[in-house]
């Protein structure tokens, strides 16, 4: 009988502990810059707040006594549609610290819609290893869908959630992962790893946005469980659908 599919949240990551490979959502490297150019005053943090962020969780990685051997960031690595060299130069930041901890070949890049600008940088479509698939999100390729993949991983779509302590009175929102099925395939898809923005509110989806925006159907949507992230942890809140 074939083992079920091992995997863990941690933070805004998934982890595989058996194949040792760390899913990252979307970065943005550049929203920052963006916000300044749009007139909002922000200290310089992004990269800063990106290696903190992830030192932590290589560390607990390492606390539970596992192999970290590949990273793959699941695309939209980048902000700004067009070129911005100050998007290279911080990227190479955040890789220059995890090539201290992972070989630079163990280090895959996903080709997301906002990666149009050539950075030098060796971004491929899709990756996949033992069974799992990692891409973006925005285009299917049919490698995904492989009858030896049986689980497809995914970002683009920055899930969070709107959840209400009293109906109208408060309401905070949360970065979420989702957890589903896709063409009889396990699915999950990743929030994103930008610490400035929660994400688009999985309350307020619509058909026309999910189908014009991403691989995955309205349907499918709705049956995926929601894995909310929080401040000490991870914890599951029922469906979409049943929001």
């Amino acid at each position: 009988m074939t083992q079920p599919l091992q995997y863990e949240f941690i933070d805004k990551t998934l982890f595989f502990p058996e194949q040792g490979i760390l899913a990252i959502g979307d970065l943005h490297i550049g929203y920052e810059l963006a916000l300044v150019e749009s007139g909002i005053l922000l200290p310089e943090q992004q990269v800063a707040e990106t290696i903190e962020a992830l030192t932590l969780i290589i560390k607990e990685i390492k606390a539970k006594k596992y192999g970290l051997k590949k990273i793959v960031f699941l695309g939209d690595i980048k902000h700004f549609f067009g070129y911005e060299y100050a998007e290279k130069v911080n990227f190479n930041k955040v890789l220059d610290f995890l090539k201290t901890h992972v070989p630079e070949e163990n280090i895959i890049l996903i080709k997301g819609n906002h990666d149009t600008m050539d950075l030098g940088f060796d971004f491929r479509n899709y990756y996949v290893e033992d069974g799992i698939a990692f891409l973006h999100g925005h285009e299917p390729y049919p490698a995904a869908y492989d009858k030896k993949v049986s689980c497809i991983v995914t970002g683009h779509l920055h899930p969070s959630v709107i959840l209400e302590e009293e109906p109208g009175v408060k309401h905070e929102t949360y970065k979420c992962f989702l957890v589903g099925n896709i063409r009889e395939k396990k699915l999950i898809v990743l929030p994103s790893f930008l610490e400035f923005y929660e994400g688009t509110p999985v309350n307020f989806y619509s058909e026309d946005f999910i189908e014009a925006f991403s691989i995955i159907s309205k349907k499918d949507i709705m049956a995926a469980k929601i894995h909310v992230v929080g401040d000490d942890g991870v914890y599951e809140f029922g469906t979409v659908g049943e929001l």
